[in-house]
């Protein structure tokens, strides 16, 4: 009998409900013998909705879900929380699991520390502080101070802080503020001196950082226009526009910088160069990597904006600048990166200067710090750090502790120090000083936290998809675990947006494994591990390839004797949340649970939500018959067959998503509740004043990870 590891302080009150039915769980796709009687679902109505693409009739009977406020909604929602409070009552060992992960979540944790004009921020969390807190080390101090503290704006915890931006001297310090998880962002103005706001407030904030002038009289930002009252959190977002706001002025009286009013889709951010000469505008479409770039000379009164990389033919960010030479990073032509200077007084591709070329592993970020371009490098999803000269030769590579995600090396061209943060899958961080001319690396801060990393260990394996394409997977565990092909295991997978998935640190992660489980991290086409070839080997009409990848990593841990069916746990979100729908849909008999969460579960409405719209640029759209097609074929949504056994699933969302609006989880729920063909629960929650995930705050994640692992130790009929 396969037994969860505990630590000491919960052992003796880890007390489970549903036990092994013998020496082996049954497998999941079989298990209703043992299974608790069927659950009465609330009453959920099937409309008579139907909408043609292309000639084919599609039903879509819970549209009226997509009312998040109806009344109709609002009792659906209640009494599926409530159903799902009720489940979870019966797993006995929740309580100690949120004992558990308080202590695991209750450490100091530091943010990467930065200089800005005489001081040095960063920010700390004591621990269970539901938000971070931004402090400010002055000149000749020996203690740091409190700058901004999130935690005093809400009673709740669920004010967060979404963005800092300081002015080149660091007097002043723009900020944004996230309220319940929403995109929304309201922006306002704080000196630094005194910790005392000033008046201005700039408000219809999404997507957006804010760029200060050299001289700190204003900065740049990017808004749409403000929503119609009552859809803000549905309404789509078009037209975003650059502005300057002045400070010490209303936002009414901000100058409009850009916009396209023949692009709807396109998304404007600006960024004035370090020299405080240039203001850089990317523009992208959606979620496509592809930019534009476009420029406007400060120093210029009567400058006006010129367009330098306008084909939208490629990847491009702006590094940094050596008077007239930009410097970016760049896919065209190296699908894993490269760096090139190009002079806007001769911007003609065949006057580009090629500084650092493509290399084997995947340019992932450029920073210049201290006169050097430090570049971070993906090999197989982990981290490599290089540093070059400003002529683009090798100078040395970073010393990194192990496998594992550095991130940081930010400052300024004059900057002899900067600092950067590892950590791992059973490693929550440190936070490291590094000399740029000396490469000496020195620990600035290790957090002290309730368990030893040691007792850990992550290895990477390699196996094939259906198509033989060779996928890397990280497998964490603890060291002293017996592989017996028993092993409690949760799987994770994201494959999309060019985004990569590298080794990071979760609490509830290191959980599941203190308990005995088995962490799996597979690196799927559609992200950016092996550059761009790698992401569209991913999207649109080849979106198959990815839940291909899922189906193939739980396979492969099922062959290499990790886990069974039954024991097989997956997980993701967003994008993740879509691949554990699909696949949930696909392979029912593989998993024994599932938790989907924040998902993008009906591909053919998509895209008429929010920033919904974006994402056609990575999933195809239903205007064509092709994409429309493909869409339709693996729809978490639209490819429930009733009758099926489907395993154990407990579906998250949050009322206050802007991002992926809960609609997506509303009625794939009620479709899957009502197709479900044996006894295995299928379960929502709803959060409430939350959104898409950032900004959460501390008490509201160790609830709902206590209730996912309570779902996974019964579900999978744990002891």
């Amino acid at each position: 009998m396969t037994r969860l590891r505990l630590s000491p302080a919960v052992l003796s009150a880890l007390v489970l409900t549903a036990a092994c039915a013998g020496p082996h769980a049954p497998d999941a796709a079989n298990a209703t013998a043992s299974a608790p009687a069927a659950l009465d679902y609330p009453q959920a109505r099937r409309g008579d909705v139907v909408d043609e693409y292309h000639g084919t009739a599609v039903a879509d009977p819970y549209r009226w879900l997509e009312d998040p406020d109806s009344p109709e909604t609002r009792a659906w929602i209640e009494a599926e929380n409530r159903l799902t409070s009720s489940w979870l009552a019966g797993v006995s060992a929740r309580p100690s699991l949120v004992a558990r992960l308080s202590e695991l979540w209750d450490y100091e944790r530091f943010g990467i520390p930065h200089r800005e004009g005489e001081r040095i921020v960063f920010s700390k969390n004591d621990g269970l502080q539901n938000q971070s807190v931004l402090f400010a080390l002055d000149p000749g101090a020996d203690e740091p101070r409190v700058l901004l503290d999130p935690n005093t704006l809400s009673a709740d915890g669920t004010v967060a802080l979404s963005g800092a931006s300081f002015t080149d001297d660091g007097s002043l310090l723009a900020y944004g503020l996230a309220e319940a998880g929403s995109d929304w962002n309201t922006w306002k103005v704080r000196d630094v001196a005194s910790g005392e706001d000033l008046a201005d407030t700039i408000r219809w904030v999404k997507f957006s950082s804010a760029s200060w002038l050299h001289d700190g009289s204003g900065f740049f930002y990017s808004r749409y226009d403000e929503p119609t009252a009552g859809a803000e959190l549905q309404e789509q977002n078009h037209f975003q526009k650059l502005y300057l706001h002045r400070i010490g002025t209303a936002q009414a009286e901000d100058a409009l910088v850009y916009e396209r009013p023949d692009q709807p889709e396109w998304s404007l951010g600006g960024t004035v160069s370090e020299d405080g000469r240039w203001l850089v505008i990317h523009c992208s479409q959606g979620t496509d990597p592809n930019t534009r770039v476009f420029y406007k000379d400060l120093g210029d009164p009567s400058a006006e904006v010129v367009g330098l990389l306008t084909a939208g033919d490629a990847r491009y960010v702006f590094a940094g600048n050596d008077g007239t030479k930009f410097w970016f990073q760049t896919n065209l032509e190296a699908p894993r990166s490269r760096l090139v200077a190009i002079d806007v007084e001769a911007p003609q591709r065949e006057h580009w200067v090629e500084l650092i070329g493509e290399a084997e592993q995947t340019l992932d970020d450029v920073s210049v710090v201290g006169d050097h371009f430090v570049c971070s490098y993906l090999k197989d999803a982990y981290s490599l750090v290089r540093v070059f000269d400003l002529q683009g030769r090798h100078v040395r590579d970073v010393e990194l502790p192990g496998i594992g995600t550095a991130s940081g090396f930010r400052g300024r061209r004059d900057d002899p120090v900067t600092w950067y943060a590892f950590s791992g899958f059973a490693d929550p961080g440190s936070v490291f000083r590094y000399d740029v001319s000396t490469g000496d690396s020195e620990l600035f801060r290790t957090p002290s936290v309730a368990f030893d990393p040691a007792d850990y260990v992550t290895e990477q394996v390699f196996y094939e998809s259906a198509d033989g394409t060779r996928v890397p997977m990280f497998i964490t565990h603890r060291r002293d675990l017996a592989i017996d092909g028993d092993c409690p295991t949760l799987l994770y997978g994201y494959g999309g947006f060019n985004i990569s998935i590298t080794p990071s640190f979760r609490p509830d992660r290191l959980l599941w494994m203190e308990l005995g489980g088995v962490y799996a991290v597979a690196n799927l086409r559609g992200g950016g591990e092996y550059g761009e070839a790698w992401h569209q080997a991913g999207m649109k009409l080849v979106k198959q390839h990815v839940f291909d990848d899922f189906i193939a990593a739980g396979e492969a841990l099922i062959r290499l004797g990790y886990t069974r069916p039954a024991r097989l746990a997956i997980h993701g979100g967003s994008n993740g949340g879509l691949l554990v729908g699909a696949c949930v849909n696909q392979r029912p008999d593989l998993w024994g649970a599932a938790l989907p969460a924040v998902g993008v579960m009906d591909m053919l409405r998509f895209q008429l939500f929010t920033i919904g719209w974006a994402w056609v640029s990575d999933y195809g759209s239903v205007a064509d018959p092709e994409e429309f097609a493909a869409l339709y074929a693996y729809s978490p949504y639209h490819n429930i067959r009733p009758g099926t056994c489907y395993p154990p699933v407990l579906v998250t969302t949050s009322d206050h998503d802007d991002r992926v609006v809960p609609a997506h989880s509303f009625k794939y729920t009620a479709a899957l509740q009502h197709a479900q063909g044996c006894d295995h629960p299928i379960l929502i929650r709803i959060e409430t004043r939350a959104g898409h995930g950032a900004g959460k705050p501390t008490s509201k994640r160790i609830e709902e990870a206590a209730d996912q692992l309570a779902f996974l130790v019964r579900a999978l009929q744990l002891e």
